[in-house]
């Protein structure tokens, strides 16, 4: 995983520095090239503690967020920081597409992944804060003359961009597949032509951490995915929950720091919103470097605050657990989805070859089974008789006294024992 660099101009009052901590398990760098097939499930707490930490005035940040966004940034290169850079290579037919793109969209795009999923032709696909519109525009080639792309966005002068770039696009495809709308990501009651369960695919690039009203946003993607449908976005984590001056910062709110969201808290509130099972498709570790800004957040005691660039998928399926347990079922992926011949990965933890029996949890046999990529699968097994949960990609079993964890007891400093005693 390539770590992303870049120097900050010394007046920033606060940044981080990235280092090892025990906070950081859910974003464990991982390859989808290498097949890791294992990973640790982080376990449910309650978001109480952190609702006050969560805060903010809504109505000065967006403020602030529209003149950062509208006025402030003209283009890429004025980032100060890299949290809304996208540093790895994109795969051959994204690269394609984005060669199609006006050179206007490219020079205002402030993303930090590519959060486009597999299987989208012919599918509707929302793009929250879509800004001058590169993901659109991407994604309009992808789903196909029969697709749909809609954009939101809040901010007046990147909506123009892609709307004056619009016939563009059209005579470029051959086809026009695009609408925006001028609009809050946190009120998109507020657009009549979104309606509820209208929508496949809801994307959103590095752009949810700047919203003050996260729980608002994924009420509504909940709402408006299709069952089976799926939020497929990339955006900026944090190891911790971000201290008060940090968040405090508008210029370190607007380049997508301040207001990223402790891990574990999204995790929750995703489920919290009706999302059971949140799922980490990649991730890298945002490291900025700058030895002045370094020493006076060591000397504010957050040293230790890390900052991730990732993407989750999150799927609009009520029949989804809130663990991974296990009922001896399997797939085997056909090799037919394009472009992933030889195998293709769900997840970090997920990678299936073709022809081979892949044993999954209650929740990927229904992220298959119940969505788009039915029909790329054979499905084995039922749910007559439960086995516990899914060794290597549930919670685990807590208990050291079980027979998986060896059998000791440890009550009372030694095994033995029985029942309530």
């Amino acid at each position: 995983k390539t770590t992303m660099k870049a120097n900050l101009l010394p007046f920033l009052s606060v940044l981080i520095t990235a280092t090892n901590n025990q906070f950081t398990e859910a974003f464990t760098p991982s390859s989808l090239q290498n097949h890791r097939l294992a990973t640790t499930r982080s376990t449910t707490t309650s978001l109480s503690a952190a609702d006050q930490d969560m805060f903010v005035d809504k109505t000065a940040t967006h403020s602030s967020v529209t003149t950062y966004y509208g006025e402030t940034l003209q283009k890429t290169s004025d980032l100060l920081t890299n949290a809304c850079c996208t540093a790895a290579r994109p795969a051959p037919q994204i690269a394609e597409a984005i060669s199609n793109i006006h050179p206007d969209v490219i020079q205002k795009y402030y993303g930090c992944g590519f959060c486009v999923p597999d299987e989208v032709q012919g599918m509707t696909i929302l793009d929250l804060g879509c800004g001058a519109g590169r993901d659109v525009y991407i994604a309009s080639q992808l789903v196909g003359e029969k697709g749909r792309v809609i954009g939101v966005d809040m901010t007046e002068e990147q909506l123009k961009v892609a709307k004056d770039t619009q016939g563009y696009h059209a005579d470029k495809f051959g086809f026009d597949n695009v609408e925006f709308h001028l609009g809050l990501i946190e009120k998109l009651d507020d657009i009549p032509s979104l309606k509820d369960g209208s929508v496949d695919i809801i994307i959103s690039n590095c752009v949810i951490n700047l919203c003050p009203d996260k729980e608002a946003v994924l009420k509504s993607c909940h709402r408006l995915l299709k069952p089976g449908g799926e939020l497929y976005f990339s955006d900026v984590y944090a190891s911790r929950r971000v201290p008060k001056e940090l968040r405090e910062d508008e210029v370190l709110w607007g380049e997508c720091l301040s207001g990223a969201l402790y891990w574990n808290d999204f995790q929750n509130l995703g489920r919290k919103c009706g999302f059971k099972d949140v799922r980490l498709v990649e991730d890298a570790p945002i490291t900025v470097e700058n030895k002045a800004v370094q020493k006076k957040i060591e000397d504010m005691g957050h040293a230790d605050l890390e900052f991730f660039s990732a993407t989750y998928r999150l799927f609009q399926l009520d029949c989804l657990e809130p663990h991974c347990e296990d009922y001896g079922q399997a797939v085997i992926y056909k090799g037919t989805i394009p472009r992933f011949e030889s195998g293709w990965a769900l997840d970090d933890h997920h990678y299936m070859e073709k022809g081979k029996v892949f044993p999954v949890c209650g929740n990927t046999f229904n992220m298959l089974k119940e969505t788009r990529f039915e029909k790329h699968f054979d499905f084995i097994g039922d749910w007559s008789t439960h086995y516990g949960i899914f060794d290597g990609c549930g919670t685990s079993m807590p208990f050291s006294s079980s027979a998986a964890n060896g059998g000791v007891s440890t009550k009372g400093g030694g095994g033995g024992g029985g029942a309530c005693c």
